[in-house]
């Protein structure tokens, strides 16, 4: 039973590993599967250290790469957060991507308003606002990572990692 467990937790790995190297390629601006990493990590890793750890780590080496920007810990938070929301629905569903998607949109901006906008309700909706677009971005890119993940997972899991 652990060298299920061992081989299971590899594939999961591996499935982040390849998610991640999506955030290196050209893609649409906020299209990318970090949001789906961090609920993937939150609902299979049994680790949940690693939960937590794994989207930052991906996002961290990605943005060695990529640049970091003036909202990283904002981004980093929530990211957290989405691992949180994984670890705490136990599964990947249409509910859990939404909420997540919901929460990266809000705290993420709400980085921005602080940084570059005036700091009064008008400035607040017009962050918001303004973020929209990027918004209908990272919905589509986290409800299709999250979805290729994890029915690709499931069919690695149910067709090879099964026991007889």
């Amino acid at each position: 039973m652990s060298s299920l467990l061992n081989k299971k937790q590899l594939v999961i790995i591996l499935f982040i590993v390849i998610a991640v190297l999506f955030r290196l390629i050209p893609h649409l601006p906020n299209v990318t599967p970090i949001t789906a990493i961090a609920l993937f990590s939150g609902v299979y890793l049994t680790n949940k250290k690693f939960a937590f750890a794994i989207p930052l780590f991906a996002m961290f080496l990605s943005d060695l790469f990529l640049g970091f920007s003036n909202i990283t810990l904002f981004v980093y938070a929530a990211f957290i957060l989405v691992a949180y929301i994984g670890i705490s629905s136990k599964k990947i569903s249409i509910k859990s991507i939404l909420i997540s998607s919901i929460s990266f949109f809000l705290i993420t901006n709400f980085g921005v308003w602080l940084l570059h906008y005036p700091k009064n309700f008008a400035g607040l909706i017009e962050c918001y606002t303004l973020a929209i677009p990027f918004f209908r971005n990272s919905i589509i890119g986290d409800f299709f990572f999250a979805g290729v993940m994890y029915y690709s997972f499931e069919f690695v899991s149910n067709r090879y990692l099964k026991t007889v």
